[in-house]
């Protein structure tokens, strides 16, 4: 594995880590047919941290595993943006899959997270992009 691949694979579990941290993990898998979405970021099967977590995700891993070469362009940390505002406008949880034992007390943390989440993706971009 080339250094570049271990950079990136670095960035990556940092993001999982985020994930976890910040609760967007979920537990189950979704239905296999979900995984199968054709539309960007899998927008009418999946919440965008499900697309993190079951598609991006495994996908970079797999990638970075047999050391192919990396995409060409990355764009996902505006998609966060958008998904988080979104949450938040509309006063939801971003994921009803995942336990959150105490919504309430979460709620501020909440916001820290998903813009530690949404910076460890502008890297990511960045990363992936300046090749």
């Amino acid at each position: 594995m080339s250094a570049r691949h271990n950079e990136l694979a670095n960035l990556l579990f940092e993001l999982e880590k985020d994930l976890r941290e910040a609760q967007l993990w979920a537990r189950q898998s979704p239905p296999p047919e979900a995984l199968l979405s054709t539309e960007p970021f899998s927008i009418d099967l999946l919440t965008f941290t499900e697309w993190l977590q079951f598609i991006f995700l495994p996908r970079m891993y797999a990638i970075i595993e047999a050391a192919e070469e990396l995409p060409e362009t990355c764009s996902i940390a505006p998609m966060a943006e958008q998904f988080f505002s979104a949450e938040e406008a509309l006063g939801k949880s971003t994921d009803t899959s995942v336990a959150r034992p105490n919504e309430a007390a979460n709620k501020n943390a909440g916001k820290t997270d998903r813009k530690s989440i949404i910076r460890r993706l502008a890297a990511v971009d960045r990363f992936i992009s300046d090749q």
